[in-house]
C-alpha cells in the first residue's frame, strides 16, 4: 500500500486496510430498481448471475482510497485503468487506453484515449478526466492510498489534446505498465469536490457494468452498461452480489441441487470436499495472503533481530498449514509467496528448527523470555497462533495470547500504545504483484507499519529502503533480480515484520451454470470473463 502509505496517519492505515471497521456509510439506492425480488437467484437463462461476498459492502466505495475487499473486486468491473491486466498475472492490456507503448526505457510514455469511450452517464471520456484523477493520485496533501504506488516514480501526467496523456518518469520504471492497473479512472463532471460522494457509495465508471443498488452489508446490484465499447463486454444483463460475512450461509448459498448463488468466494478448506461431493467446482488460489509476525523494536528484546530470528525457527509452520488452515497453505521461506513468479528464496527460509532458535536466543543473552502475542480473534488466526504458542513455549518462551477484535487491537495500535508481537493477516496483492510492490506495501520511508509500530528507524532500515529503491530504478531485468534477490535476504536477516505462511484462497461456482471463472489470490472475485455456461 513506492512509499505504500506515504504521508498517511494510523488511522489512514487502518481505514486503507480494512481493519479500522466502517469508513463510510453507502447511499441505500442509487436508481430506480428495488431490492432483490427474493433471496434466490434468477437464473443463467434469464442473463442474471448472483454471486456471494465474504466482505461488507459498506466501506469506502472511492476507487482511489478504498481497501475493501467487496468494493475493490466491483470496481474492476465498473471503473477502468489506462492500463488493465490479467486479474492473476498481471499481463497488461489497453484499458481506457486505445493501445499500449512500445518503449517502457524512457521517462515519457503518451497514452490515447479508446475512441468512443463513455461514463455510466452517457458522457465522453476524455484527457481531462486522466489528468484530474492522477492528479489526486500524486497530490501527498489528499493522503489517497494509490499515492504510495506512484509517488517514486511519476512525476506528472500532462494533457496533450482532448484524446491524448504525457505520463512523465522521474525514471524509467520497469513495472509502469502493471502499477497503472491500480488507477481507476474516474469522470471530473462528476466527483471535482465531490469525494465524498464516491465513498459513500456513488459509482459513475466507464465499465462494462454499473452499479444500480445499494444495501449496506446485504448486497450491491449491477446492471450491463449498453455503450461499453471495450475489451470485455458484460456478459450478464445483470449481477446481484450479496454481502455474507459469516461462513455457514456463504456455503448453504452455493449448496444444495439448485444453488441460491453461480459463485461464492472465501470459501473455507474444510468445506471445500462437501462442496465438490455436490457438484459444485472448487480451486484454491496462491497470493499475497499472509499470516505474519510484527515486532515492536523499541520493546526489548526484539529490537535484536537473533530474538526476531529465533522466534521464527522456533514456529512449525507445516503443522501450522495442516492444523489452522486444513492444508491450503505455503510455508513463507521468502517474503514473497514461493509459489509466486515474484518470489525468490531468501538467505534465511525460516524452516522449523527449534535447536536453531535455542542457539540464537543464547547468543543473543535472552534467557527466561516471556511474550505477550497480540492476535485478531478471527478463526483461521486463532487456529494459527495455537501452534505459535506451542512451538515458543516448547523452547522455554513463557506465551500469552491476547486474542481481540480487529478493530480494538488496531485501535490501540493506532493510539500509539506499547505492545511486544502482533500475529495477524494482510494481503497486498489486490493491488499489484510486482516484487517491489509487494516489499513496499510494508516497507517505506514514512509506512505507518515499519514506523509507527514496528518502530524501525535506524541506519539498517536506511540501508534496506535504499536497496530496495535501486532494484526498483533498475531497467536490466538480470540485475534487477539480482537486487531483488539481497533485499529478500536482507528482509529475512531483520525480520522486523515477515510472514509465517501464506493462506489460500477459495472460490466455489456451479460449472452447470457459469464458465470462464478466474479463482484469485486475493479477496473478492472477477467476472469480466465469464459467462453463462
Amino acid at each position: 500500500m513506492s512509499h505504500p502509505l506515504s504521508g498517511l496517519s494510523r488511522r489512514d492505515f487502518l481505514r486503507f486496510t480494512g481493519v479500522a471497521g466502517t469508513a463510510a456509510a453507502i447511499s441505500v439506492t442509487l436508481g430506480a430498481c428495488g431490492g432483490p425480488a427474493s433471496t434466490n437467484s434468477t437464473g443463467n437463462s434469464t442473463g442474471s448471475l448472483t454471486a456471494v461476498i465474504g466482505y461488507g459492502n459498506n466501506q469506502t466505495w472511492d476507487p482511489l482510497q478504498t481497501a475493501s475487499a467487496f468494493s475493490v473486486a466491483a470496481n474492476l468491473h465498473v471503473y477502468e485503468s489506462l492500463v488493465e491486466g490479467d486479474p492473476v498475472t498481471r499481463d497488461p492490456f489497453p484499458g481506457l487506453a486505445k493501445a499500449l507503448p512500445s518503449d517502457l526505457s524512457g521517462t515519457s510514455m503518451k497514452f490515447e484515449l479508446r475512441d468512443g469511450a463513455k461514463w455510466h452517464d452517457g458522457t465522453p471520456v476524455v484527457a481531462d478526466d486522466v489528468v484530474f484523477t492522477y492528479a489526486r493520485a500524486l497530490d501527498p496533501n489528499e493522503k489517497v492510498l494509490v499515492h504510495s504506488f506512484f509517488a517514486d516514480w511519476l512525476q506528472e501526467v500532462r494533457k496533450v489534446d482532448d484524446r491524448t496523456v504525457e505520463f512523465v518518469l522521474k525514471h524509467p520504471f520497469p513495472y509502469a505498465l502493471q502499477r497503472m492497473q491500480s488507477v481507476k479512472i474516474v469522470p471530473k463532471h462528476v466527483f471535482e469536490g465531490k469525494w465524498a460522494d464516491a465513498a459513500a457509495g456513488k459509482v459513475v465508471g466507464s465499465g462494462p457494468y454499473r452499479v444500480v443498488e445499494q444495501a449496506p452489508l446485504s448486497y450491491t446490484r449491477f446492471e450491463k452498461f449498453e455503450e461499453y465499447n471495450g475489451p470485455r463486454p458484460a456478459a450478464y444483463r445483470t449481477m446481484l452480489w450479496k454481502s455474507i460475512v459469516e461462513a455457514a450461509p456463504r456455503i448453504a448459498a452455493i449448496s444444495g441441487a439448485d444453488p441460491e448463488a453461480q459463485i461464492v468466494e472465501n470459501i473455507p478448506a474444510a468445506n471445500a470436499d462437501q462442496l465438490r461431493k455436490a457438484g459444485r467446482t472448487v480451486e484454491f488460489a496462491d497470493g499475497g495472503n499472509n499470516l505474519f509476525l510484527m515486532f515492536n523494536t523499541a520493546h526489548a528484546p526484539f529490537g535484536d533481530k537473533l530474538v526476531r530470528q529465533a522466534l521464527h525457527y522456533a514456529i512449525d509452520k507445516q503443522k501450522m498449514i495442516q492444523i489452522g488452515l486444513q492444508g491450503a497453505g505455503t510455508a513463507a521461506t521468502s517474503f514473497i509467496n514461493p509459489k509466486l513468479p515474484a518470489s525468490q528464496p531468501a538467505a534465511n527460509d525460516f524452516t522449523y528448527d527449534p535447536d536453531k532458535a535455542r542457539q540464537l536466543l543464547q547468543q543473543a543473552g535472552v534467557s527466561g523470555l516471556s511474550v505477550t502475542l497480540s492476535t485478531t480473534n478471527t478463526s483461521l488466526v486463532a487456529d494459527c497462533v495455537k501452534v505459535i504458542k506451542e512451538g515458543w513455549d516448547a523452547i522455554g518462551v513463557n506465551t500469552t495470547l491476547d486474542a481481540q477484535d480487529t478493530k480494538a487491537l488496531f485501535s490501540k495500535l493506532d493510539s500509539g500504545k506499547d505492545f511486544e508481537v502482533v500475529a495477524t493477516t494482510n494481503n497486498p496483492m489486490q493491488f499489484g504483484n510486482d516484487p517491489d510492490l509487494l516489499t513496499r506495501y510494508y516497507y517505506s520511508a514514512s509506512s505507518v507499519q515499519m514506523n509507527t509500530y514496528c518502530r524501525w528507524t535506524g541506519p539498517e532500515s536506511r540501508v534496506l529502503l535504499a536497496l530496495q529503491d535501486q532494484a526498483a530504478a533498475e531497467t536490466d531485468e538480470a540485475r534487477r533480480k539480482q537486487l531483488t534477490k539481497q533485499l529478500l535476504d536482507m528482509l529475512s536477516e531483520h525480520a522486523v515484520l515477515y510472514p509465517i505462511v501464506f493462506t489460500q484462497l477459495g472460490t466455489a461456482w456451479d460449472g452447470d451454470k457459469i464458465t470462464g471463472v478466474t479463482p484469485l489470490g486475493y479477496p473478492g472475485i472477477y467476472l469480466n470473463q465469464a459467462k453463462p455456461a
